[in-house]
């Protein structure tokens, strides 16, 4: 079954050991980024140091001619990654063995939604998320598509892997998030990720609904919850507080509007790619979703995609609706957490492994393998060598 390890330029660059150590996990391959948001990273063996501090999102890589004179642009990355960090790296990697995939992150950027605060999801309240594009922006989409296609084909790469491609709402990990006072479950958390931004009020009447008096439905429906009210939850809820006519109609231009940036992002990749390079999608088989593994429809998704990054750690399960939807090509790749102190379980990836495997998975996810300590590392080493 095979492997690949997540893995930062800053993991290897200046570490001439790394390589070999990523490699002596026994994975195949490795997932290296090239397009990052925003971190603060442990590097727990780097002889030069020990935290990383990205300070905003960024390519890892010098970005091309095709930014100039554009005003939303991707940026370069600070002394964390200077130069073609993304290029060093993925050499040194592939002379250990390693298959190198890119790892990019597109609609996840507080500092373009800093910059350019036009381009941040507005929720019902007027507030901006500046972590959130809004993905129904013109220029915005464009600005996704153009970099899915640069930064997912760098000199060296098999493959990529797209991260964050649809929809960013409330959710995120913000710098000393203090978001969780209320529990808002996945129909709160949908009320509070629609986006009232011009363009989406301009979509919203295509689907029949006025976008101001929706903005106040979502207002009247949230109050009970801000008193700690309880309310169904997933979609149900959502019809519930909503109405179900309404709910459907806002779901449904989401979907659009996720559905065709996805297919122009894919078909932008493989325009500029070589033949057999691989597109996957981290993604959530829950088309209203929100987050880094972006809601999609399972059909819809690998009718475009060569496959799937799905989260597995703590359960398998959402590999199940990908698994009926599957060509006989398709990848489908469970990705675990590996790290014990970010909630992973290394010591069952064993048992984790197999399980995804019995429920249709073909390849694995490891997270991460530069985050990882020593302990954590071998207990990957022992379960891939038992695999």
């Amino acid at each position: 079954m095979k492997a690949s390890a997540f893995v930062y330029p800053w993991d290897v660059n200046g570490d001439p050991e790394a390589p070999a150590r990523i490699a002596a996990l026994g994975a195949a391959q490795v997932t290296l980024a090239s397009a990052y948001h925003s971190t603060r990273a442990l590097t727990p063996r780097h002889p030069r140091h020990r935290i990383v501090t990205a300070e905003h999102a960024a390519v890892l890589y010098p970005a091309g001619d095709r930014w100039s004179g554009r005003a939303l642009r991707p940026y370069p990355a600070g002394d964390w990654a200077p130069g073609d960090a993304f290029g060093e790296a993925a050499a040194a990697l592939a002379d250990a063995g390693l298959q190198v995939h890119t790892w990019v992150v597109l609609a996840h950027n507080s500092r373009l939604g800093a910059e350019h605060p036009h381009t941040s999801v507005v929720n019902a309240y007027g507030d901006r998320y500046p972590w959130a594009p809004c993905i129904a922006q013109p220029a915005t989409r464009a600005y996704l598509t153009d970099l899915a296609a640069e930064a997912a084909v760098q000199p060296g790469a098999r493959g990529t892997e797209l991260e964050s491609l649809g929809w960013y709402g409330l959710a995120h990990l913000h710098a000393h998030d203090k978001t969780a006072g209320v529990g808002l479950g996945d129909a709160g958390q949908y009320l509070m990720s629609l986006c009232f931004c011009p363009s989406c009020h301009e979509g919203y009447g295509t689907r029949g609904l006025d976008a101001d008096a929706l903005a106040a439905a979502v207002r009247a429906a949230l109050e009970p919850v801000w008193r700690g009210a309880p309310f169904d939850g997933g979609w149900a809820g959502v019809e519930k507080l909503l109405g179900e006519e309404t709910a459907n109609a806002t779901r449904a231009w989401r979907d659009e509007t996720a559905r065709t940036l996805q297919e122009a992002a894919v078909t932008a990749v493989r325009q500029a790619a070589p033949e057999g390079f691989q597109v996957l999608l981290h993604a959530d088989p829950v088309s209203y979703h929100c987050g880094a593994n972006a809601g999609v429809d399972p059909a819809h998704i690998l009718s475009v995609a060569d496959g799937v990054v799905v989260p597995c750690t703590g359960g398998s399960g959402l590999l199940t609706p990908f698994v009926r939807e599957a060509r006989a090509d398709t990848v489908l790749a469970a990705n675990f957490t590996v790290v014990s102190g970010m909630g992973g379980s290394p010591g069952t990836l064993t048992a984790d492994a197999a399980e995804a495997r019995r429920l249709g998975a073909t390849e694995l996810r490891l997270y991460h393998a530069g985050l990882a300590s020593d302990g954590d590392l071998e207990a990957v080493r022992s379960a891939l060598a038992g695999l």
